[in-house]
């Protein structure tokens, strides 16, 4: 089929225009890396902007691996993000796959429940007497269990049940199998898409643990990666000495942002073809 020239026009405009969404997209990634790989000269010569270093080092990161603070706070954001991401799943699970049969008892008053959350909350101040009054202040344990279950992917998992077929379910229960075994050995077999989006949504939100950190933790030896970089961030924003304290933590926040999106990014690329069919899958019914 030949396009007419306004076919071709309008193929190289939306061309032209992804081209600049692209570098849009990557030119501040390439800085951020650039900043943290240049040696302090290169900075000071190009003014405190280096999009493509012409000297590499690595004096940022080796700064970070010899601070005790950074491998401890990544410890902590490596648990949580584990630990929490698989009891997130386990709890969500538990609770979406009851949700999706149209005989549960209570189902519909359950869901309202849940839907309610989605739009009011208890507030800072409740929620934080009840952290308090089980005893998970100063804990790692807060910047889990308080989370343990969103209402948003609660309901997608929940719809991505409901969209099965009901013949497996039927079969199973033909052939003698209980609620548990079905979930086991059927549904959760079927169900790695959305297991894997709702898998992502919760290590991110764990992996970028800010607030519930700085609400509930106390103890400097327990904060997680990201209320580390704050600091950093915080103590490089203080009025300098000289220039020479000024670019090298220039060089280091742009470090400490590479080190902390750098696990997520390799991540991603494994799931993503999880990623849309189970959002997809999850959020439609029929």
């Amino acid at each position: 089929m030949v396009k007419s020239k306004q076919e071709v026009w309008f193929d190289v405009l939306v061309y032209l225009i992804l081209a600049l969404l692209v570098v849009s997209v990557i030119f501040p990634l390439m800085y951020v890396l650039s900043v943290s790989l240049t040696p302090l000269s290169e900075v000071l010569k190009n003014g405190g902007f280096v999009a493509f270093p012409r000297k590499l080092t690595l004096e940022a990161y080796s700064a970070f691996i010899h601070d005790p603070t950074i491998p401890r706070a990544y410890g902590v954001t490596i648990f949580i993000t584990v630990v929490g991401t698989l009891l997130n799943l386990l709890v969500t699970t538990m609770m979406a796959y009851p949700l999706s049969k149209s005989r549960l008892p209570g189902r519909n008053i359950l869901l309202f429940l849940v839907a309610f959350t989605l739009l009011f909350n208890g507030g800072v101040v409740p929620t934080y007497l009840i952290v308090k009054a089980t005893g998970l202040i100063n804990s790692v344990w807060s910047l889990i269990i308080p989370s343990l279950v969103w209402s948003f992917n609660l309901l997608i998992m929940k719809t991505f049940f409901e969209n099965l077929p009901e013949s497996l379910d039927e079969a199973a229960r033909i052939d003698g199998a209980g609620e548990l075994r079905i979930l086991w050995t059927i549904v959760l077999p079927l169900s790695l898409p959305i297991i894997a989006t709702i898998g992502l949504f919760y290590a991110v939100g764990h992996w970028n643990e800010f607030f519930q950190a700085i609400m509930y933790v106390n103890d400097t030896s327990k904060y997680p990666l990201q209320v580390v970089l704050k600091t950093i961030l915080i103590n490089s924003m203080l009025p300098p000495m000289d220039i020479e304290s000024v670019l090298p933590t220039q060089s280091l926040q742009m470090a400490a942002v590479v080190l902390s999106a750098v696990p997520i990014i390799i991540v991603y690329p494994f799931i993503q073809k999880y990623f849309t069919q189970g959002v997809l899958l999850g959020g439609i019914k029929g």
